[in-house]
């Protein structure tokens, strides 16, 4: 059975107000060619497919298209919602979409049903776990506390129960949209840590053969078994060095992985980070390479310069972001808030704030239970409110 892993489109996303939308087009030009081209026998998107629950009419067309090539094509996909997406919205019309091939996943209660494919060696059952918001799906999952990883966990043993009543020999494959430790994350991912816990370990998916997870914007391996795709485009300026792939898996009869491949996805632009002073940026020969790129660059001149914007954009037109940081002693008091906040989380800053007004004291462990409880609260108040909208 070859499969091909792709997740996190993000269609209707813009990279620091230039819009994406050419770029997504040809990706899903690529994608359809791939599966023709490679013989693939199901397409697998983890979710993510647009970049908000109520995106752009431009990218809801452009994800109409592409669902009736893939329909086309005659290959299965099976695809679920990702906590950019509103799963209801997504799912719409998916009894009608399963009828052309394309199995849409949004619901948490339907988890354990598969999509059943079969090759000459037997059945594959592909099970879709769609985002799972540990308040929102706790009580339906039957989850013993709301937490991702008592969520997954509970629907990963609804998927081993399925599972365990079917033909001996069946492989299987899991779809999931989240945060894994071991995964490596980048600044374009939306936080969705609860209680301070943001990733799962590995072990949450034992029993099945393939996890294909969406999330994290690198492709890579958890475990051998466990990756992610990564997004087919670069959202931020952190993915600056990804190789932006699908990953092209072919299982053997026993489930095993026989063959693997990672397919490159069409680079419209590079990206490149430069750090320097304004004169060295514009004046080093080793940066002819970058002039085509959307660039971020991050001026070090102890003086901010005069018109430093325009001054780039005449030798990298493609300039989209200017950051300042001073070159400065260590202890210099002068320092940025944004230099003493840098690798802090929401609630670390939280934490430190406590203190600063206490003199030095730091929140109790009650205090901060309460604390990492008001921060969950009001993410899950956007989500709700995102997704009523």
């Amino acid at each position: 059975m070859r499969i091909l892993h792709t997740s996190d489109w993000h269609l209707g996303r813009s990279f620091h107000r230039v819009s994406l939308l050419d770029a997504q087009a040809a990706y899903l030009d690529h994608l359809v060619a791939t599966v023709r081209e490679r013989e693939v026998d199901a397409v697998l998107v983890a979710g993510d497919v647009y970049d908000r629950a109520v995106p752009p009419l431009s990218a809801v067309e452009l994800f109409d298209r592409a669902l009736h090539r893939l329909a086309a094509s005659g290959v299965p996909t099976v695809m679920i919602s990702g906590n950019h997406d509103s799963a209801r919205r997504l799912g719409v019309g998916a009894g009608l979409l399963e009828r052309a091939g394309v199995h849409l996943r949004t619901d948490p209660e339907n988890c354990a049903t598969p999509v059943v494919l079969a090759d000459t060696h037997g059945d594959v059952a592909f099970y879709g776990l769609p985002y799972l918001e540990p308040a929102l799906v706790k009580d339906a999952l039957r989850a013993d506390r709301a937490g991702h990883e008592a969520v997954l966990t509970a629907a990963m043993d609804r998927v081993r129960a399925d599972l365990a009543t079917r033909p001996e020999g069946t492989r299987s494959v899991v779809l999931a949209h989240a945060f894994v430790a071991g995964g490596e994350p980048s600044d374009s991912e939306r936080d969705i840590t609860v209680g301070g816990v943001a990733a799962v370990p590995a072990g949450v998916f034992d029993g099945v053969d393939y996890v294909a997870l969406g999330h994290l914007h690198g492709s890579q391996r958890v475990t051998d078994r466990v990756r992610y795709s990564g997004s087919p485009l670069a959202y931020s300026f952190s993915e600056a060095d990804h190789r932006k792939t699908m990953w092209l898996i072919d299982l053997d009869a026993d489930g095993g992985i026989a063959a693997e491949e990672r397919i490159d996805c069409p680079v419209e632009r590079p990206l490149a980070r430069l750090r320097g002073r304004l004169d060295t940026l514009l004046e080093d020969p080793a940066l002819d390479r970058h002039e085509q790129a959307w660039v971020e660059a991050t001026l070090t001149d102890p003086v901010r310069p005069a018109e430093p914007m325009a001054r780039l954009a005449r030798r990298f037109p493609g300039t989209l972001s200017l950051v300042f940081d001073p070159e400065r002693p260590p202890d210099d008091p002068g320092a940025s808030y944004a230099q003493r906040l840098r690798g802090r989380d929401d609630h670390q800053i939280a934490e430190d704030f406590v203190a600063h007004v206490r003199g030095g004291s730091g929140p109790s462990d009650l205090e901060r239970t309460v604390l990492r409880a008001a921060f969950d609260d009001v993410r899950v108040d956007e989500t709700v409110r995102e997704v009523s909208r």
